[in-house]
């Protein structure tokens, strides 16, 4: 029997990914342990999940460091010190350090609220997600998780789920629709990448 893996989840409000990867963690679904929680924000509630769940957190602020530099270094160190394997954000809405990228190149997930590539890059998150497919007339939406690289939104597509777009939808029901697939299929893309399925 391996070890479970080591995960870190990166977020950045209320952390309802973060909530389902501690529920798969918790019942064997993900075959690892979530071992730290970072947070761009000090009052997101994702720390609360965390703090619920036993889980160490972190919250990871770039301009309270004299530099960028060492807000990075300060990063990476924390990861090594939890011995972290795999990198999950769950809603975390900054661009990961390149060194970063690089040092855990294929072992960086997200999750985005749209088929990619359509409807992501810069700015393209929340509400504005949804605004965008229900301006554009498309039929359907869902969920993608994917694998990060330097540029927002752009890697290597590991899982989608759809849900159709109703006549009569709002930002808000659509969301909630997106967001029920999101909890489904983030712990299973995981799942499958610490299991080497995606190689």
């Amino acid at each position: 029997m391996s070890e479970p893996a080591k995960i870190a989840v990166f977020i950045s409000g209320g952390g309802t990914n973060l909530q389902s990867l501690i529920n798969a963690a918790e019942s064997g679904k993900v075959s690892g342990r979530i071992v730290l929680v970072i947070s761009s924000r000090e009052d997101a509630y994702g720390l609360e999940r965390a703090r619920k769940a036993g889980i160490d957190t972190f919250v990871y602020i770039v301009k309270k460091y004299s530099s960028k530099d060492a807000a990075h270094k300060d990063l990476l160190e924390m990861l090594e010190q939890y011995d972290v394997e795999y990198i999950a954000l769950a809603g975390y809405l900054k661009l990961l350090p390149a060194p970063l990228v690089k040092r855990y190149k294929s072992r960086i997930t997200n999750i985005h609220p749209a088929l990619l590539p359509k409807y992501g890059g810069t700015g393209m998150y929340g509400h504005r997600v949804h605004e965008a497919v229900l301006a554009s007339g498309d039929k359907e939406s869902g969920a993608t998780v994917h694998l990060v690289d330097e540029i927002y939104d752009h890697g290597r597509i590991l899982l989608q789920g759809k849900v159709p777009v109703k006549p009569d939808d709002t930002p808000d029901t659509l969301a909630a629709r997106v967001l029920e697939v999101e909890h489904r299929i983030y712990p299973e893309a995981l799942e499958n990448l610490i299991k080497g399925k995606y190689n």
